[in-house]
């Protein structure tokens, strides 16, 4: 600062930042400072620090306008101003005083303010990061802090966010495609609500004073790491920092990173201990490096670690704690920040191994990035939101709104034992919105959603009735419960169909949950079969239609035929015969001569983790056929596979089951597979197909073939848990 502030043992100032201190605070700090930081310090008499109350706020020095340090102003995290922290004045019983530090007189403070505004580079937005002040954590706790416990911890004193940074190496395009990477993956880990990750840039790093706001150091780089940059990571760990290393060349304390070219862009097998010294196996894509500890050297590993399931079980992950004051870093030699549709992921074998293996990734970085000190637990719950009610076809409005003025009670609503739907105009956002109490907003000139496109739906919607009235929620706790109190009032040729983007409340089979994360495709149909009809007379074989339409509504659109989207008996949606991506579930009702069937039914079309998704699949055909197939919507998508449902139905009604199974066994996964019949030790039989109601077929050997069915508690029917149907 121009030779004008003097600080010990060669330290570099690099910036001023303000704080603001309730006066119990400010005295408790002057305390210590008289017998605690006055020995640290000792000030230069010539520069001596002058505490003095300032009622404006610090106007004259400036140090409140963001633009001083070269930023643009924005609202901070936990601030109800630019400037001032939300709550101040509560804080503490009254009102609060500003104080501030300057220099032995204004006009001089004023003149240090010019020439560092001028001189000091690092007073540039573009070499600043912009690390966001957190006033969540009160600077009483640290002043109240002495002793060796407080010596042990690094104390973030500047009151700065918790900010992960990313380190990915010299500027380049090439380093930013690796950033997007890492910070993709650790966005999916970590609440973003929590936690802000930061791109830290080469000469940011190098220069500017990071270690002060960071409470985890990313690096992801196999560049060697300048040494000015080693030296302030070492520095950082000695202050109690944390280090995740992804495939980088970074080490320290006698381990060594050396070359292994055979496991380079490989998948491996994987054995991860947990801190609970549990293990996860997994497939991993190697880096083409290990971890060895250098000639003598013995290390004190921490509680997690990652080899290969390989002879020489090649050391792929280590935990290293570093000083005495907490440090510890995890370096990992595996692509644990890669997505199995990565580039360097050369065939279909290896994405199906990663891709199986993806749920597992993600559990290994979180138990990593937990035992780094940061929460990974799961993100809050979103709010409800109210439904629309729309239509896909103009000349059903009319009718439409005409029922439901004779349906809706006094106060607008119909009800049910399980849900109250109150029909509005529009929607008041002080109305609560509850699993059994949900808005209807009937004005669809108000409606605009990012997740569907009404449009899109219309103009691939070619039914006769199916899907012409629609319920659609943002977040909803389940799309199967919004029909409840409609399924038997509302005529059936309105076509009723209840879809959302989100659902909190996911159902499955059994008791098994469904995640219903955004980019799923939701809803819950509404049919009318009658009982004395083909289908009516084979109800099971309403699931195998509503999974086949499904993968027909895909594989059916021109150049999409080879995407290897498939049907699993009873219920699934399969990619291949690997991973599943999709289910139905079907709740029939039985009144009179009338089945009513809800047909709920969910599958992945742009949600990649944790498991896959339809566009996975399509952005893999690409890369392995060098094609340029477009990704899909889930709003397209739902839309035709209601309009292949309705052809299958009529068909079926038409034909019977023969009507429809060459398809199903078209796409099925299951032809000559083998199960065991009544438990893991049972007689093995191969499936054949499927009888007149929809149940399996299988084969024993030298015997006939038997129709089997599932126990109804095994969550995967096919495994072992097959039992013969009992004769009557």
């Amino acid at each position: 600062m121009e030779d004008r502030l003097q600080m010990d043992n060669g330290l570099v100032p690099q910036k001023i930042v303000s704080v603001h201190l309730q006066d119990s605070t400010l005295k408790e700090v002057k305390d210590q400072a008289s017998n605690k930081q006055a020995q640290i310090l000792e000030p230069k008499p010539e520069s001596s620090l002058e505490i003095k109350p300032e009622q404006d706020g610090m106007e004259h020095v400036g140090r409140d306008d963001p633009k001083a340090l070269g930023e643009e102003p924005k609202q901070r995290r936990g601030s109800a101003s630019g400037s001032e922290p939300a709550g101040d004045s509560d804080r503490g019983g009254g009102p609060v005083e500003h104080y501030h530090l300057h220099l032995s007189s204004c006009h001089e403070c004023l003149e240090l303010e010019n020439s560092t505004i001028e001189s000091v580079k690092f007073a540039s937005a573009e070499n600043i990061p912009d690390l966001p002040y957190d006033y969540s954590s009160s600077l009483e706790s640290v002043a109240d802090e002495t002793g060796p416990e407080r010596e042990g911890r690094r104390v973030n004193v500047t009151g700065k966010a918790p900010n992960i940074l990313l380190y990915v190496g010299s500027d380049s395009q090439e380093a930013l495609g690796r950033f997007q990477e890492v910070q993709s993956v650790l966005a999916d880990c970590v609440d973003i609500d929590s936690y802000i990750l930061y791109h830290l840039l080469e000469e940011s790093a190098l220069k500017d004073p990071w270690t002060d706001n960071c409470l985890l150091l990313v690096i992801a780089t196999r560049e060697s790491i300048p040494k000015v940059l080693y030296q302030k990571v070492m520095a950082y760990l000695s202050q109690g920092g944390k280090v995740l290393g992804l495939s980088s060349s970074f080490t320290f304390g006698g381990l060594q990173v050396t070359s292994k070219g055979v496991l380079r862009k490989t998948v491996q097998n994987l054995v991860f201990s947990k801190a609970d010294q549990s293990e996860v196996k997994l497939s991993v894509l190697s880096s083409g490096c290990r971890y060895q500890e250098g000639p003598g050297e013995r290390l004190s590993p921490g509680g997690l670690q990652g080899h290969l399931e390989n002879e020489d079980k090649d050391r792929m992950i280590v935990h290293v704690p570093f000083g005495t004051h907490g440090g510890e870093a995890v370096l990992c030699q595996v692509h644990l920040e890669l997505p199995p549709s990565s580039d360097i992921v050369q065939t279909p074998e290896d994405f199906n191994l990663l891709k199986s293996s993806n749920f597992r990734r993600y559990e290994v970085l979180r138990e990593i990035l937990t035992t780094l000190g940061l929460s990974c637990d799961m993100k809050q719950v979103p709010a409800l939101t109210p439904l629309y009610l729309l239509s896909a076809v103009e000349e059903i409005r009319d009718p439409l709104m005409q029922w439901l003025r004779k349906h809706v009670d006094s106060e607008g609503e119909i009800k049910s034992s399980q849900l109250s739907l109150k029909f509005v105009s529009s929607y008041m956002s002080e109305v609560e919105i509850t699993p059994s109490h949900i808005p209807v907003v009937t004005d669809m000139e108000a409606f605009a959603s990012e997740n569907f496109n009404l449009e899109i739906y219309r103009q691939n919607l070619q039914t006769k009735q199916l899907g012409k009235v629609i319920l659609f929620a943002e977040v909803t706790a389940t799309t199967m419960r919004l029909l409840d109190g409609l399924m038997f009032q509302m005529p059936q040729e309105m076509g009723l169909i209840a879809i959302a983007a989100r659902q909190t409340q996911g159902k499955g089979r059994g008791r098994n949950a469904w995640l219903s994360p955004t980019g799923c495709a939701l809803s819950t149909l509404l049919i009318s079969i009658p009982l004395r009809s083909q289908l009516g007379q084979r109800i099971p074989f309403v699931q195998h239609l509503m999974s086949v339409a499904v993968v027909e509504a895909v594989r059916s659109i021109p150049e999409y035929q080879d995407i290897n989207l498939r049907v699993k008996w009873p219920n699934d949606i399969y990619y291949s015969d690997l991973m599943k991506i999709g289910g139905v579930l079907v709740n029939s009702t039985l009144m009179g001569e009338t089945f009513y069937i809800l047909i709920g039914c969910g599958f992945n079309v742009t949600n990649s983790n944790p498991t896959i998704c339809i566009n996975d699949l399509i952005a893999e055909y690409n890369k392995q056929h060098k094609a340029a197939l477009k990704p899909l919507r889930a709003d397209y998508l739902i839309a035709r596979v209601l309009t292949v449902l309705e052809k299958l139905i009529d068909a079926f009604q038409d034909q019977g089951p023969n009507g429809v199974l060459p398809l199903y066994y078209r796409y099925w996964v299951h032809s000559g597979q083998q199960v065991r019949l009544g438990g893991p030790e049972g007689p093995k039989a191969s499936i054949v197909g499927l009888d007149d109601s929809g149940f399996l077929q299988v084969h024993r050997e030298g015997s006939e073939v038997v129709t089997v069915h599932p126990d109804g508690n095994s969550f995967d029917m096919l495994r072992n848990l097959i039992l013969p149907r009992r004769q009557q």
